[in-house]
Order: structure tokens, then C-alpha cells, then sequence
């Protein structure tokens, strides 16, 4: 089973960064020819924006999702920095753990009490007519891969990013 588990995570890791890759580079290259476009050229093309907007969104979801598979999330170490018994450490990770899945609970049901709407009240971007659907989606599929390591983080005790567990692997 642990098998499967890595491999499953090795695979959205590699999606992961492909996402990454893919949407930074539309988000740098659309930003930077419209504002050549708009101040050199003095063009103004309809629906760049929004494929540059779309695409920040898919970035700053799936860097949520890359936040959580390292642990990095909300990370604020001064704590488990000072700890020295592994046992006050394990359970401040399991604390942090127990948070991260009450959060990303509550993010799930945003999400998905949005994707509801979307889809009662179907809505698309005024110049190419795509629908909200798209960058919804991003924010969705964020939500129940952050509380799928989440609840890796609970049960393995890896739950907040320490120098550490760092120095232990």
C-alpha cells in the first residue's frame, strides 16, 4: 500500500511542477506582451487578460498544493525550532496537522459551495467567453489535495517543515 502511496505522490508531484512550469511561463509571457502591446504597439487584444488571470490562479493553487505535499505551509518554526523533546515535537506536528485539515475542511466546502453555483449559474469571462468554471476547478482540486496531505501529515507526524527532521534524512 505504501507503494502505491509514493507512487501516487511522485505522479502529482511531476503534474505538479509541469503545472508550475506551464502557468508561470503563460503568466510572464502574456503579462509582458501586453504591456508591450499596450505601450508599444499602442494594441489592445481582447482576452489576454483573462488567459494571464486564469493562469495565476491555476499557479497560486497548485504552489498551495506544493506548500502542503513539503509540509511548508503556515510555516512559523520558532516553536518546534525550540522544542528539544521529540515528544512535545510529534505532537505540536500533530497539532499543526489537526489544523491544516480543519482549514483545508473549510476550504473544501468554499470550493465546492462555489463550484455548486458555478454550475446552477454558469458564468463566463466577457472576451472569450470561458467559463468560470476553469479557474474554479484550480481552487477545488487545491482544496482536496491539501487535505489529502494533511491527513498524511496527521498520520505520519511530518506536519510542519523543521531543520530538524531535515537533518534526520
Amino acid at each position: 500500500m505504501t507503494r502505491f502511496f509514493n507512487a501516487l505522490d511522485g505522479f502529482v508531484a511531476r503534474l505538479c511542477d509541469l503545472i508550475v512550469l506551464v502557468s508561470s511561463a503563460l503568466v510572464v509571457g502574456l503579462v509582458f506582451f501586453m504591456v508591450v502591446a499596450r505601450y508599444v504597439l499602442e494594441l489592445s487584444i481582447v482576452g489576454i487578460d483573462e488567459i494571464a488571470l486564469i493562469s495565476a490562479i491555476w499557479l497560486y493553487m497548485v504552489g498551495a498544493m506544493v506548500a502542503s505535499r513539503r509540509a511548508e505551509h503556515l510555516v512559523v518554526d520558532f516553536l518546534p525550532q525550540r522544542l528539544t523533546s521529540p515528544v512535545l515535537l510529534k505532537l505540536h506536528q500533530r497539532a499543526v496537522a489537526i489544523l491544516m485539515i480543519a482549514a483545508s475542511g473549510f476550504f473544501i466546502y468554499l470550493a465546492w459551495d462555489m463550484m455548486g453555483f458555478a454550475i446552477k449559474r454558469p458564468q463566463e469571462t466577457p472576451g472569450l467567453g470561458l467559463p468560470e468554471l476553469i479557474p474554479l476547478s484550480a481552487v477545488a482540486l487545491a482544496s482536496v489535495v491539501c487535505l489529502a496531505y494533511a491527513v498524511r501529515d496527521l498520520v505520519t507526524g511530518r506536519a510542519c517543515h523543521n531543520s530538524k527532521e531535515q537533518e534526520d534524512l
